[in-house]
């Protein structure tokens, strides 16, 4: 099955790595700190082990290292070992093979993973949406989505760039027919528009960076405009939510409690969340002001029933329904409910 690759090892280049490295479909980073053995069915299963828990460099979960330094999962009751990846795809491979109980990813890579992963994978929180991190950059004469008919866009097909076009097409009563399509990896894509051998580029941070290099070249749309089609989650495992459910409890309070805690101190927080990542701290918050945050409110919005990509459970189907018509996966699971759980948000909710 093809995997989805988007936000994957380049996110280790988010804040500003070396480009050349590459993304997806180069073998991924090795882990700064990853568990590269443990069996499925041993991770967690310990009483007194603590949950396993992977994240990587993007800014909608670094507020989990402010949780670490801070001692905020002692303080809430979670028993919990961060993992640290230096590549995204990693994290996820490592999920999915059951070597940690929890990881932050994306929707729509929960939906690639989820059919095959040994323990199931489960959304339970929303970290964050992305709000202008992705974007389409164009030439200067495309100044609206429809002056994009008979173009070529470059852009890594069946990721997030792909997705975010595909439902500005529609809007705007278009479909991906109605250009060509230029496969390529993002940076590479991103490249092939700054020298000129396309029209327009879908790219994510800091590769629609190197597209606006090209002269005249501008943003013709970003995920600002399309809330909810990039969620960013915490992925917790099946086996952990049915053992442990007072552990993940824990830790989505943990998460809201590190969150008051960025409020009242932001100076000092933004430095751990720019240490973290490797970066100055004015080059994390540039990054930063692209990604917004969610509230609790925003959470029990987001995995309500409802018409629209503000709504998980609509966004989840669309987003199955796109990369099955893409080729990207043969299929998602069965049930895509199954990967959906509110219950320890509204838990949340109503005891605050």
């Amino acid at each position: 099955m093809r995997r989805q690759r988007f936000l994957s090892t380049c996110l280790a280049f988010v804040f500003g790595l070396v480009v050349a490295v590459g993304c997806g479909g180069n073998t991924p980073d090795a882990t700064s700190e990853t568990s590269e053995s443990a069996p499925a069915a041993e991770v967690a299963s310990a009483e007194g082990t603590p949950l396993v828990i992977g994240y990587s460099n993007w800014p909608g979960w670094l507020p989990w290292a402010v949780a670490e330094e801070k001692g905020l999962f002692e303080e809430n009751g979670a028993n919990i070992e961060l993992k640290w990846f230096d590549g995204y795809l990693a994290s996820m491979e490592a999920f999915a093979a059951g070597q940690l109980d929890g990881n932050g990813q994306t929707l729509n890579d929960t939906i690639s993973f989820a059919a095959d992963a040994a323990n199931g994978e489960v959304a339970v929180l929303v970290n964050d949406n992305s709000a202008g991190n992705d974007k389409v950059i164009v030439t200067g004469d495309i100044n609206s989505v429809q002056d994009l008919k008979g173009k070529t866009v470059a852009l890594e097909e069946g990721v997030v760039g792909d997705f975010m076009l595909t439902q500005a097409l529609e809007d705007a009563g278009m479909s991906r027919s109605d250009i060509t399509i230029k496969n390529l990896e993002t940076g590479a894509a991103a490249a092939a528009f700054a020298s000129g051998q396309v029209d327009a580029v879908a790219a994510w941070p800091p590769f629609w960076g190197i597209a606006l290099e090209r002269e005249g070249s501008k943003e013709l749309l970003s995920s600002k405009d399309y809330p909810g089609a990039i969620p960013d989650l915490l992925v917790m495992s099946q086996k952990v939510i049915d053992e442990q459910p007072e552990q993940v409890q824990a830790m989505i309070n943990t998460w809201f409690a590190t969150l008051d805690y960025i409020a009242k101190n932001p100076e000092e927080s933004n430095k751990i969340m720019a240490a973290r990542s490797g970066v100055s701290v004015e080059e994390y918050e540039d990054f930063k002001a692209g990604t917004r945050i969610f509230t609790v409110e925003e959470n029990l919005e987001a995995f309500s029933e409802g018409d629209g990509m503000k709504h998980m459970p609509f966004a989840a189907q669309k987003m199955n329904d796109f990369m099955v018509d893409v080729g990207f996966i043969e299929a998602g699971p069965e049930d895509l409910g199954t990967i959906l759980d509110d219950s320890f948000v509204k838990a949340y909710s109503e005891g605050s």
